[in-house]
């Protein structure tokens, strides 16, 4: 698991949909390393540039232009094979000129003037050009790939670096199909035109001004009569770019959505066929690709629709240059080899302007998704450190919440009102309330990922603001809701958050999380391989490696969101009793939400949210005697274990 340390583990949100972090209602899923510990930020991508706000995601919005190009300024990390495929392609430009002034001068130098030393002159340099030709033709096809794979690479590692340092408000507006979407498909669109595209268009700039240079020089009076047609076949590409642009954004949209709709399903699989909607979902994913291939058919529609008209026009030039060219070779104007060199140089100037058409596409293709991509480059870091922050020095444990609010960005309602309480060292803190009270959002703020609205948030004194995010969160052990486990070996698994940790000391931490015996037991041990979120095991033993995990890195900070009401009540109580030995151990501070009894009554101080607001606070015995809400969420929410209890100590 060591290629993992820096990552942050994908959750799930109500929905259905696994992202980093805390879903729109508050709830942390397990989506931080146990430790919750984040790397110092990366240095950037090899020849990235610095990041300016890009507009929008869609190929209808502005920017699309601007974003590509920020986009090919990742080529300035690999100059030296961009520049190497850029000569090359001058070389075979060159190559191409040359061509029909050798079969001029075969014709005109050679067969009108029957000289055999000629021709055999012009055909060996036709034969040198070829190879000289096809040898910088795979330089420059191998370079500009080597260069556009580089790109590529930097900026998939980019977009990967940015996830997992994007705030988890981010991910509560995003979905992860689309997310998917510009990793994988729109990288791809931006490595094919900064490849073959850009070649293609640096081509097509080189060759038209050769051309043009070259037709000028044959005969200027034809030049100019071949360059009627010049301004209609611009009208048409215009016309087509204009049209094709948003298109394209509207297509990388919609296969964003398809992912998204793939991507649920493949992680749902379970509840749909539990509940028999195999069908519904076939007919959901079934009309997002409909439209996907509506929208695509419309893009070949609109290809086919202006391209024949462009060609249509080019063969009107060309028929017009022989007509009146020919009239100047029977004039003796000119020569019939310059007529067919003419010809032939005519076809250079207009094939780089169909090829600039056929590009046209691309281009918008390319520019939708770097603006998709720059999307999530640009995406601002919600929280992050401060300038100034200071590394959280070893704390005892004390928190204490002073005045805090809290809402969630883009809403206007407060989730958490005036809160004000402190823990000190070695207590343990159990959080009850009604749904939506504010539970889960009141321990998201310890480790920060969000930061308050109002008020601070305080551990032994230093507001969690003004420490650096690894420091403070290097010292929480969590564990979330959802026990999620990465595809690998149990072992791994446990050590996530540390990743040296010895064999002796990973098994401790499963013993004490009551996991060692049944890890024992499985196929291979400790180097079982669990699948993809943990698939083999169950609820409960997931739950207790998840515990283990967070007990590895022996956190002064512990956080427990409902993570034991996978397992039964039995497990339940060892695990309980484990977690109280070593919070006396080791003077853990424990924040607990839970739904049993036994997770609560021994608590040093209960709070009681109702609202966004703390109803009530104190012990267990001094809640049931003064707070009726207390009493309600007992015999509403809370399970009990009495029988459990009295079975495990032997009382009958």
């Amino acid at each position: 698991m060591t290629n993992r340390q820096g990552a942050v583990a994908n959750g799930a949100s109500p929905n259905g949909r696994p992202h980093d972090g805390v879903s729109p209602n508050g709830r942390p899923h397990d989506g931080v390393s146990p430790n919750g510990a984040h790397e110092a930020a990366p240095t950037p991508s090899r020849g990235a540039p610095s990041a300016a706000r890009a507009d929008g995601g869609d190929g209808n919005r502005p920017g699309g232009l601007a974003a590509l190009r920020r986009a090919l300024a990742y080529l300035r990390g690999h100059v030296r094979d961009a520049t190497g495929a850029f000569i090359a392609l001058l070389v075979v430009t060159a190559a191409n000129l040359a061509t029909p002034q050798l079969v001029q001068l075969a014709i005109d130098g050679g067969i009108k003037r029957k000289s055999a030393s000629v021709i055999l002159y012009a055909v060996v340099g036709l034969v040198a050009i070829a190879v000289v030709r096809g040898i910088f033709t795979f330089l420059q096809g191998y370079l500009a790939e080597r260069a556009s794979q580089g790109v590529a690479y930097d900026l998939r590692d980019a977009l990967f670096t940015r996830l997992e340092r994007l705030s988890f408000s981010y991910y509560d507006r995003v979905q992860t199909g689309q997310l998917l979407t510009r990793l994988t498909n729109d990288v791809e669109q931006v490595r094919t035109f900064a490849g073959t595209g850009v070649i293609q268009l640096s081509s097509s700039v080189v060759m038209l001004a050769g051309s043009i240079v070259l037709l000028l020089r044959i005969s200027w009076s034809l030049t100019l009569v071949s360059m009627l047609i010049i301004p209609a076949i611009f009208v048409l590409l215009m016309r087509f770019v204009r049209r094709i642009g948003p298109l394209f954004g509207q297509v990388q949209q919609t296969l964003g959505r398809l992912n998204t709709i793939l991507q649920e399903d493949l992680q749902g699989n379970r509840v749909i066929r539990a509940f028999v909607r195999e069908d519904y979902e076939t007919a959901r994913y079934r009309g997002i690709n409909d439209s996907l291939l509506n929208k695509n058919i419309e893009a070949t529609r609109l290809l086919s629709n202006n391209f024949p008209f462009v060609f249509l026009l080019a063969n009107i030039g060309t028929l017009i240059i022989i007509w009146f060219g020919g009239l100047q070779v029977i004039g003796r104007q000119i020569d019939i080899g310059q007529l067919i060199a003419f010809n032939t140089y005519l076809s250079f100037l207009l094939m780089p302007i169909l090829t600039i058409g056929f590009l046209a596409a691309q281009i918008s293709r390319a520019a939708a998704s770097s603006l998709r991509i720059f999307d999530i480059l640009d995406a601002p870091l919600e929280v992050t450190d401060k300038p100034g922050a200071v590394v959280l020095p070893p704390i005892a444990g004390r928190v204490e919440f002073r005045d805090v609010c809290f809402r969630y960005p883009s809403t206007e309602r407060d989730i958490l009102h005036d809160i004000n309480f402190s823990a000190e060292p070695g207590q343990t803190v159990a959080i009850l309330g009604t749904t939506g009270s504010g539970k889960s959002t009141l321990v998201n703020l310890i480790p920060r990922f969000y930061d308050v609205t109002g008020g601070a948030v305080l551990v032994d004194g230093h507001d969690v603001r003004d420490v650096t995010l690894s420091s403070l969160r290097a010292r929480i052990g969590i564990v979330l809701q959802e026990a999620l486990l990465f595809s690998g070996p149990v072992r791994d698994n446990i050590a996530y958050g540390r990743p040296d940790a010895t064999q002796d000391e990973v098994e401790a931490a499963a013993r004490a999380a009551q996991a060692d015996a049944f890890i024992r037991d499985l196929p291979q041990g400790y180097d079982t391989v669990v699948g993809e979120r943990g698939v083999g095991l169950s609820g409960g033993q997931r739950q207790r490696i998840a515990i283990a995990r967070a007990l590895l890195v022996s956190p002064k900070l512990l956080i427990l969101d409902d993570s034991t009401s996978a397992v039964d009540a039995e497990t339940e109580l060892l695990i309980q009793q484990a977690l109280d030995t070593l919070m006396r151990d080791r003077s853990h501070t424990a924040f607990v939400i839970a739904q049993r009894i036994s997770t609560v009554r021994d608590a040093d101080l209960i709070l009681v949210l109702d609202g966004g607001r703390i109803a009530a606070r104190g012990t267990h015995d001094e809640l049931l005697r003064e707070s009726p809400l207390y009493n309600e969420i007992l015999g509403s929410q809370l399970q009990p274990e009495l029988g459990v209890r009295r079975q495990a100590s032997g009382v009958s």
